[in-house]
């Protein structure tokens, strides 16, 4: 008997009851089926009824279509590993990573996080050649950890979400919710205090007084932010704890900047509940101002937060994200496993993320194409760092976000703009990773290409290198 290939799901049956911290046994007893029964879908020996794919969906609220959908993050990530030219020898076509995504998504997983530990290997000894001391480094110790999770915790998610319910369940503003829990739980009165008083910083929890300060010169989203975070602190010891635990740190600066970063996320979980988020995100075509004022949140935490959206079936857009200043210091990166961020020298200057700084809180869009013939989709914007008032310090940044060219049709900022129509402008990692012969914006000549100094010729290049 011949059975639709579609309904063989069972490595993606396995992976959500991993992910939902299952055994068998216990999947099976919420479904009303055998153990047996879950063995044999798992591998793949029966088929995934309609019937159980609809208990499935309404038993652990995820999403039939995320959930039985050929095509998801690994596909993506395989198929940009494969087109690497190390690979051009083999003829692999789309359909053979699906055929393995399908069957065997693990193992896609592990194919494409060995291409990332490969060029990562590659990028570290470039860039050491070019002068970057990437070992001992605490803050890219933090960042490759939280790549390695793909910036996806699950359990401060869970402890976020069940939170923020508690807190909405009181009928109030989130800023007067926090505060009362402040109260109820732990015994510290909220204060907002003038900036002399605070010397400087936006929090403080003073245990002696049993009060929890925040400056007056934060506005609203920063408050409830700065809140969060502490409530995330006090109540998510255990938590932190246990995340940073699965890795081991060269550095102690290292573990206790991932633990910072993983508090932030946590309380960006309480800030901007992930169910209630996605399915926002959704709703708005991820229009990043809009959910900041539906959420009460600012322009940078909707952009972080839509990065974290990574929970099996319920996935959001896999997104990267990228904050800098004027003069191009890179401050927060995640690349997500999408696009190949350089550790060290900046990025490319014809993306025209550079380019928001002329045009102030203005969202500049655009498709852009790696040597690499990878094409992605970018959106960028000015953000206001710092306190307000007269002559307080501020930084001026830039944040961009970006996906896939193959999602930018579910964005509202590439509605009626397909990747098809629109010329991608021809952007490299940055100057000494890129190999792009003719580029008049070039800073630095490629590290892996031979020079040629012609004395008689002048190109638009500023450099010229050969390429045997």
């Amino acid at each position: 008997m011949s059975t639709d290939r579609s309904t063989f799901l069972g490595p993606r049956l396995r992976r959500l009851r991993r992910g939902l911290g299952l055994t068998q046994a216990a999947m099976a007893k919420d479904l009303d089926v055998s153990a047996s029964y879950i063995a044999l879908i798992e591998r793949n020996h029966r088929p995934l009824s309609a019937e159980l794919l609809i208990r499935l969906a309404e038993i652990y609220d995820i999403e039939i279509a995320a959930f039985a959908g050929a095509e998801d993050r690994t596909v993506s990530q395989l198929q940009a590993a494969l087109g690497d030219p190390v690979f051009s020898n083999f003829s692999i076509e789309r359909e053979d990573i699906r055929d393995l995504t399908a069957t065997n998504p693990a193992l896609g997983d592990a194919v494409a996080a060995l291409y990332g530990a490969y060029r990562a290997s590659q990028n570290a000894v470039m860039e050491a050649r070019a002068g970057g001391d990437v070992a001992n480094d605490p803050l890219e110790e933090a960042r490759e950890f939280i790549s390695r999770e793909r910036n996806y915790f699950p359990a401060l998610d869970q402890a976020g979400e069940e939170t923020a319910i508690a807190l909405g369940a009181k009928k109030t503003g989130q800023y007067e919710a926090l505060a009362q829990r402040f109260q109820d739980r732990h015994g510290l009165k909220v204060r907002v205090l003038p900036d002399d008083i605070m010397v400087g910083a936006y929090r403080r929890n003073d245990r002696h007084r049993k009060q929890v300060m925040v400056s007056e010169l934060l506005d609203h989203a920063s408050r409830v932010f700065q809140l969060s975070l502490q409530l995330a602190l006090l109540e998510g010891e255990e938590l932190l704890d246990e995340a940073v635990s699965r890795a081991a740190f060269e550095t102690d600066a290292g573990k206790r900047l991932t633990r910072a970063a993983l508090a932030n996320y946590y309380a960006a979980a309480i800030m901007l509940p992930y169910g209630k988020f996605r399915r926002s995100a959704e709703e708005l075509q991820y229009d990043v101002e809009a959910l900041g004022r539906r959420f009460g949140a600012s322009f940078e935490q909707v952009c972080h937060r839509l990065t974290t959206l990574q929970k099996t079936g319920e996935e959001g857009i896999p997104f990267f994200f990228l904050r800098f200043d004027a003069a191009g210091n890179v401050s927060k990166r995640f690349s997500g496993g999408v696009f190949p961020f350089a550790r060290y020298g900046g990025s490319c200057p014809i993306w025209n993320i550079h380019q928001t700084f002329r045009t102030p809180r203005k969202i500049l869009t655009q498709f852009v194409q790696l040597p690499d013939g990878g094409t992605y989709f970018s959106i960028a914007r000015t953000v206001h760092g710092g306190v307000g008032g007269f002559g307080a310090q501020s930084a001026e940044r830039a944040v961009a976000l970006g996906c896939d060219s193959k999602y930018a049709d579910r964005l509202i900022y590439a509605q009626h703009r397909t990747p098809d129509a629109v010329a991608h402008a021809e952007i490299g990692v940055t100057c000494r990773l890129c190999s792009r012969p003719a580029c008049a914006a070039r800073a630095h000549p490629p590290l892996e290409r031979r020079l040629i100094i012609d004395e008689y010729r002048r190109f638009a290049a500023p450099f010229s290198f050969a390429f045997d």
